[in-house]
C-alpha cells in the first residue's frame, strides 16, 4: 500500500463512508476504488483514468486533490507516455486539416460577395427613404401651418383653465396615498435571512439571522445521497445514504451552527425554516459538498 493510498483509507474511514458508499458517490467502480487504497494502478483502465479517479476520491472524502498530487506525485502515474506515436499523429493532422482548409478557401470569396451586394441594397434603401422623408417634410410644412397654429394656441388656453380649476384636489390626494404607502411598509417585519458569508474549494459558509428557529431538512430527488449533519458541539445529528425521495429533519434551533456534507448535491435539497437554500457553488462544478450554516439567534424586527 503506497503512502497516498494510506491517506486516502484513512480520510474515507474517519467519514464513517465504506466502499459501497464511495462508490454510490463517486460512480467509480469499487474495484478501483480499492486498487487506489492498495496503489495497484496496473489494473486501471488508463494513467489518465488514474489522476482523475484519485481527484474524485480525494474530493468525497475531504480532501484537496491539487495538495495530494503536490505532495504524493512521486506517487502517481504520468499522463505523458500515453501521447500517440509522432508519425501516427502528424498523418491524423494532415488528413484534417488540408480538406478544412481548402473548404474555408473555396466559401471565402462566397460570403464577400454577399456581403458586398448586402451593403450596397442597405445604401440605396437609405437614401431612398432619406428623400422621401424629406418630401414628406416639405409639403406638411407648406400645406397647412395656419391652421395648427391656431388650433395649438385654443387648446393651451382650455388646458390651462382645466389646470386652475383643478389644482388643489389633484396636489392633496397623491401625497396622502404615498404617506400611507411608507407607513405600511415601516410596520412591515423583515424575514429571516440566509445569506453567503464565504465560499472556497468545495466548502461555503452561510449566515441565518433575524429569527429565532433554526429548523433544517433535507429531501433527496432524483437518485441516492450519502449525508452527514453536525452541531456546533461536533455532534453528530444524522448520516446515512438516502434514497430517492427520502427526507430526514433536525431542530437546531439551541446551537450556533451546523455542518453539512452532502455526497451529492445533484440529488439533495436542503430547506431551513421551509425555505430552500441555493447553493452557492454550481453543483455541476462541484458534485459532493460541504455546507456550514452559522445561527445568529434574533427575532424578527
Amino acid at each position: 500500500m503506497t503512502e497516498l493510498g494510506s491517506r486516502l483509507k484513512e480520510a474515507r474511514k474517519e467519514k464513517g463512508i465504506s466502499l459501497d458508499d464511495l462508490q454510490e458517490m463517486t460512480k467509480i467502480q469499487k474495484r478501483y476504488l480499492k486498487n487506489i487504497e492498495e496503489g495497484n494502478y496496473d489494473s486501471m483502465p488508463g494513467k489518465f483514468y488514474v489522476r482523475a479517479f484519485i481527484k474524485q476520491y480525494a474530493e468525497a472524502v475531504g480532501l484537496q486533490p491539487e495538495e495530494l498530487f503536490e505532495e504524493y506525485g512521486n506517487e502517481v502515474p504520468s499522463t505523458q507516455t500515453e501521447e500517440l506515436p509522432e508519425q501516427i499523429s502528424r498523418v491524423q493532422t494532415r488528413k484534417r486539416v488540408a480538406p478544412d482548409s481548402v473548404k474555408v478557401l473555396n466559401v471565402l470569396p462566397r460570403i464577400l460577395v454577399v456581403a458586398v451586394i448586402i451593403a450596397v441594397l442597405f445604401l440605396i434603401w437609405f437614401v431612398v427613404s432619406s428623400l422621401a422623408g424629406n418630401n414628406n417634410k416639405n409639403k406638411l410644412g407648406s400645406g397647412s401651418s395656419g391652421n395648427v397654429s391656431v388650433q395649438q394656441s385654443s387648446d393651451v388656453k382650455s388646458s390651462e383653465k382645466a389646470t386652475a380649476h383643478h389644482s388643489s384636489p389633484s396636489t392633496e390626494t397623491p401625497k396622502k396615498s404615498s404617506a400611507t404607502k411608507e407607513k405600511k411598509n415601516s410596520e412591515r417585519p423583515a424575514g429571516q435571512k440566509l445569506e453567503v458569508v464565504s465560499s472556497n474549494g468545495f466548502t461555503t459558509t452561510y449566515k441565518l439571522s433575524n429569527t429565532d428557529q433554526f429548523k433544517l431538512e433535507l429531501k433527496t430527488n432524483g437518485g441516492q445521497s450519502w449525508v452527514q449533519v453536525k452541531n456546533s458541539g461536533g455532534t453528530t445529528n444524522f448520516q446515512k445514504l438516502m434514497n430517492d425521495g427520502d427526507s430526514q429533519s433536525a431542530d437546531l434551533s439551541k446551537q450556533k451552527e451546523a455542518t453539512l456534507t452532502i455526497g451529492n448535491t445533484a440529488n439533495t435539497q436542503i430547506f431551513v425554516n421551509g425555505k430552500k437554500l441555493s447553493y452557492e457553488i454550481p453543483v455541476t462544478k462541484e458534485v459532493r459538498q460541504d455546507i456550514v450554516i452559522q445561527f445568529e439567534t434574533s427575532k424578527p424586527e
